[in-house]
């Protein structure tokens, strides 16, 4: 949008005015603007944040790069272009081969991603374009955008995957408070941009400058038209556009090409697992994502990346209406435990400091595991993640990270996996075997702990029988067991109340590996 510096990976060099030529046989002698593409390849690092992308880059088995990615004679892309369908006229030159080169050479890992991310975000970027009445191929604006990471940020506070000012996205209907941002919101943000692009259409009745219009403000476009004679052709206008506007036609060329021929080039996606079957249900009261998380036993970071309009993860649902989105599979259970969940730990997640809460959650991307080497520790009596992250030299938001631990709760026994050194892996792979003393010694510390690892409880068969406490409740006990659901518990128990149990009650819990 107008005024703001994008993210986007497309946008990685800025050529010379001077090199671009209409018939698409210009001037080869391309000059990137070096401080433009080092602050571009910086901003990519923002697509990170996004908690899929991170897990699935802490997950994917070992090194992914490959051998050798091809290109291709002028000839070949120009054909291939040719043969996208599209309403939308795209042409081939020089500098569409240099963002080309970019997206499927240089950033080649980061087109892996969004190729990832888009199996999640096309589909529902293409219905909401076709309600419309807008062109599919649109979808591609998104990508040189955002890269399709809704917590995008640019300098200017652009936001969203379609970057919109604050002042565009209000204008556009888009709730933007201390509590909530529905620039972030991909739903909501897509209708707005969808009505921005149709209102443009309706002044220039040409969709590339349409698309011209969304990056430089139809002002500038206007502006354009009136200082070429009032030709309203893009190419025509090419040289009176702002420098920025003319590099955006052929990003979106070149993101087109790239996201319709990346197996020709050896790319394949990244394997995001973003749930595919999500529903929405509308929140008419106050609830915390940290609510949800604890009492369904969802990753904090997973209902974050599903409700990114949401800025401290409070639902201000009792102001007005607010949609959740949830894996599909887990919807119902919502439904069931809805008053349950707001009850848990109202106070502290829903009084008049519920702004400040903040749950165990990093939003530092985690550290470059490429090359390390994946060994196990098991948790024993006394332990705790900041002893163990001290230990083997980590840090303590990686070593959470690593294992899907959103809590400071861990239990004797526990697999915690660690990632170091390759040529350390002896050294690091005989701290399991040591006396706390020995481990506190290795970091220069006390042996003196307090003791968050629990005990494991009696067992009989296929269950641990827990025995309730004065003070304990249902997801206190539940969050002490990894792969345990609440309702799984209620309904092996044959709980119809959750808050009725009694200390001295035991309670079945299904052993999980």
């Amino acid at each position: 949008m107008n005024g703001k510096i994008f993210i986007a990976l497309s946008a990685v060099l800025m050529v010379s005015a001077t090199s671009f030529s209409q018939t698409g046989q210009g001037n080869t002698d391309l000059r990137a603007d070096t401080s433009e593409v080092e602050r571009v390849s910086r901003d990519l690092d923002s697509l990170l944040n996004n908690w899929y992308v991170r897990l699935a880059y802490v997950n994917r088995p070992g090194d992914t790069s490959l051998a050798e990615i091809p290109e291709f004679a002028d000839t070949v892309y120009r054909e291939r272009i040719r043969k996208i369908n599209s309403v939308i006229t795209l042409p081939y030159n020089n500098i569409i081969r240099s963002h080309i080169h970019v997206y499927t050479q240089r950033k080649s890992e980061v087109l892996r991603a969004v190729l990832g991310l888009a199996g999640y975000y096309f589909p529902m970027i293409e219905d909401i374009f076709d309600s419309y009445g807008l062109p599919s191929e649109l979808k591609y604006m998104a990508v040189i955008e955002s890269a399709l990471n809704p917590n995008a940020v640019s300098r200017a506070g652009a936001t969203g995957l379609w970057q919109f000012l604050s002042s565009t996205g209000r204008m556009y209907g888009l709730t933007i408070n201390s509590l909530v941002d529905e620039r972030r919101d991909p739903v909501k943000s897509t209708h707005a941009a969808a009505r921005y692009m149709k209102d443009m259409y309706d002044i220039f009745n040409d969709w590339v400058l349409v698309i011209a219009a969304y990056n430089c403000g139809p002002g500038n476009v206007s502006k354009a038209i009136a200082r070429s004679g009032n030709k309203k052709d893009y190419w025509d206008i090419y040289y009176k556009l702002p420098r920025e506007t003319r590099g955006y036609i052929p990003q979106f060329v070149a993101a087109a090409y790239a996201l319709n021929y990346y197996k020709e080039h050896n790319i394949s996606p990244l394997t995001v697992n973003i749930p595919l079957a999500t529903d929405t249900i509308i929140v008419h009261k106050d609830i915390h994502l940290s609510q949800i998380s604890e009492v369904m036993n969802i990753p904090y970071g997973e209902l974050k990346a599903l409700n990114p309009q949401y800025r401290t993860g409070l639902i201000p649902g009792s102001s007005k209406p607010y949609s959740l989105t949830l894996p599909l599979s887990r919807l119902s259970e919502f439904i069931n435990l809805a008053d349950s969940i707001r009850g848990f730990r109202a106070d502290y997640y829903l009084g008049k400091n519920a702004v400040a809460v903040n749950p165990v959650y990093s939003s530092n991307a985690p550290a470059n595991i490429s090359g390390k080497t994946k060994i196990y520790y098991t948790v024993k009596e006394g332990d705790n993640l900041g002893y163990i992250a001290e230990w083997y030299r980590v840090r303590l938001s990686d070593l959470r990270y690593w294992n899907d631990i959103y809590t400071n709760t861990i239990r004797v026994g526990q697999r915690l996996a660690v990632f170091v050194d390759p040529d350390k892996t002896d050294f690091f792979n005989k701290i399991n075997t040591l006396s706390f003393a020995e481990k506190q010694a290795l970091s220069g510390k006390p042996a003196a702990s307090n003791v968050t690892a629990r005990t494991e409880p009696e067992t009989e068969g296929d269950f641990i029988i827990h025995t309730v406490r004065a003070g304990d409740t249902i997801w206190d006990i539940v969050k002490k067991y990894n792969g345990v659901s609440v309702t799984e518990v209620l309904s092996l128990n044959n709980i119809t109340d959750p808050s009725r149990i009694q200390a001295g009650q035991k309670l079945r819990i299904p052993k999980k590996s």
